[in-house]
């Protein structure tokens, strides 16, 4: 999840101030879901990482933000704790890192599983009347965008248990 098509990098000072004290900024990019991305590559003292997070945490939140991804690698593995404290879950692992996932607003998250497979779908609606059903998008990419498109989406995973079958 490095800076992409789909993220932008945000040029930010190295410090910002919390209570009265600096506390060191990590290295993120928002991506076009409005989310964050974290990608830590540089050591840091676990109680210095827990601040900046959760100052970050709190500036997200009012600027609306939804998703933040923390990449791990396995050299950083001792930020695991703190992260989450803070309330991030494991999303997936990789040879080399963890990814990490919060989800800030009062809601359900909608952030995706992790990348087996996904299933697409796509509607074309037509009325007695020959009126095709549009839609614009509420997230994403799209969002403002004032495109018209027909209605689609992804397929959420069923998750069985041995007991299920």
């Amino acid at each position: 999840m490095s800076a992409s098509i789909y993220s932008t990098k945000v040029d930010a000072e190295s410090a910002m101030t919390t209570n009265g004290r600096d506390v060191e900024l990590l290295p993120f990019v928002n991506d076009k879901h409005e989310g964050v991305i974290i990608e830590m590559t540089t050591p840091m003292d676990p109680q210095v990482f827990s601040a900046s997070l959760k100052s970050l945490l709190s500036k997200w939140r009012e600027q609306g933000k939804r998703g933040v991804w923390i990449k791990l690698p396995i050299s950083l593995a001792n930020l695991i704790q703190s992260a989450v404290e803070e309330g991030f879950w494991y999303h997936h692992a990789e040879e080399t890192y963890l990814m990490l996932a919060y989800w800030l607003p009062n809601t359900p998250h909608t952030l995706p599983v992790n990348a087996t497979h996904r299933v697409g779908v796509g509607a074309f609606v037509m009325n007695d009347k020959r009126e095709v059903l549009v839609v614009q998008e509420k997230s994403g990419v799209l969002k403002g965008s004032g495109i018209w498109k027909f209605p689609t989406g992804v397929v959420e995973p069923v998750k069985y248990s041995a007991l299920d079958m």
